[in-house]
């Protein structure tokens, strides 16, 4: 599974691999539970975990990004559902993050998604770089 098929859906829970696009919606895999569904775009928003940005104090980054520096910290995770645990992990691992803008709801999803990506042993990797280093070789 490749970090570019990651989806995020509205109005469910969790991250979908993307398996086939339609005119009317997508056909998504659940990396939750590996139920398979059609998900129309009349009802729901899709996002793509590559194009997800992060405010930081700087330039946006990212998502990918946050989630780097989240694999290579020694920090152990806080519990999801504890906002202020999971505020000062942030503070620690990326203290660059725009604290005001990026909602107590976005870091703890930051924590859940990152928490499955491991679980899933899913290459945080770009598409970009991918094929830059397929080049390369």
């Amino acid at each position: 599974m490749e970090y570019s098929k990651l989806i995020s859906v509205s109005g469910f829970s969790g991250l979908f691999e993307l398996l086939n696009s339609k005119n009317d919606g997508a056909i998504v895999r659940s990396l939750d539970d590996d139920t398979t569904k059609f998900v129309s775009n009349r009802v729901h928003n899709f996002s793509h975990l590559e194009r997800i940005e992060v405010y930081t104090i700087r330039e946006n980054v990212n998502l990918l990004e946050v989630f780097k520096a989240m694999n290579a910290s020694t920090e152990a995770l806080p519990n999801q559902k504890d906002a202020k645990a999971v505020k000062k992990y942030f503070e620690k691992v990326y203290a660059d993050m725009d604290f005001d803008r990026v909602y107590d709801s976005d870091r703890k999803k930051m924590i859940k998604w990152f928490t499955v990506l491991k679980n899933k042993n899913i290459e945080l990797k770009l598409s970009d770089e991918a094929t830059v280093e397929e080049a390369e070789a």
